[in-house]
C-alpha cells in the first residue's frame, strides 16, 4: 500500500472511531437525563418506573394537602379524574400551587407506589395548564365516557 493512501486512510479510522465515541456518549448523556411524563393512570396502573427519574402530573385534589408541622414536608394526591397518586415533596411550594389546580413534579416513584417529587411546577396563570396534564386528564374523561357507554348498553 502506498504511503499516502496509508495515512489516510488511518486518519479516516481515528475520524470514524471518534465520531462513533462521540455518539456513544451523547445517547448515554440523553438516555440518563430525559424525564418522560407519566399520568396518575399509568403510575397506577404499574407503567411508570421505580426508582428513575420521571415526571408525573394532574390536578392535585381537594382536602388531600397535609403539611408537616416540624418540617417542609408536604403531602398531596394528585389525580386525572380517574386515578390518584400519592405524593411528597419536601421544600417551598410555588405560589400558584393549591388544591384543584394543575401541577407537574419531576423526582422517583418509591417501592410503595408513593411519588417523592423534588421539584413541583405549577400552573401560571388561571386559564394555562400544562399540556401532559391536560392530556391525561382528556384520556381518563374518554376512559369514563367509554365505561359508561359500554354499561349502559348491556342493561
Amino acid at each position: 500500500m502506498h504511503p499516502v493512501r496509508k495515512k489516510r486512510l488511518t486518519i479516516i479510522l481515528f475520524l470514524v472511531a471518534g465520531l462513533g465515541l462521540a455518539v456513544g456518549l451523547a445517547t448515554y448523556a440523553f438516555r440518563q437525563n430525559i424525564n418522560l411524563f407519566y399520568d396518575p393512570s399509568q403510575i397506577a396502573s404499574g407503567e411508570a418506573p421505580h426508582d428513575v427519574r420521571i415526571r408525573a402530573g394532574g390536578m392535585v385534589e381537594d382536602g388531600s394537602v397535609s403539611r408537616d408541622e416540624d418540617s417542609l414536608l408536604v403531602r398531596f394526591r394528585v389525580t386525572d379524574f380517574s386515578s390518584s397518586v400519592a405524593m411528597e415533596y419536601e421544600g417551598i411550594l410555588p405560589d400558584l400551587f393549591a388544591e384543584g389546580q394543575g401541577i407537574v413534579a419531576m423526582g422517583r416513584l418509591r417501592a410503595d407506589g408513593t411519588f417523592v417529587a423534588d421539584q413541583v411546577l405549577a400552573k401560571h396563570d388561571e386559564n394555562y395548564m400544562p399540556p401532559e396534564v391536560h392530556e391525561a386528564i382528556q384520556r381518563a374523561e374518554a376512559k369514563k365516557a367509554a365505561a359508561a357507554t359500554t354499561s349502559s348498553a348491556g342493561y
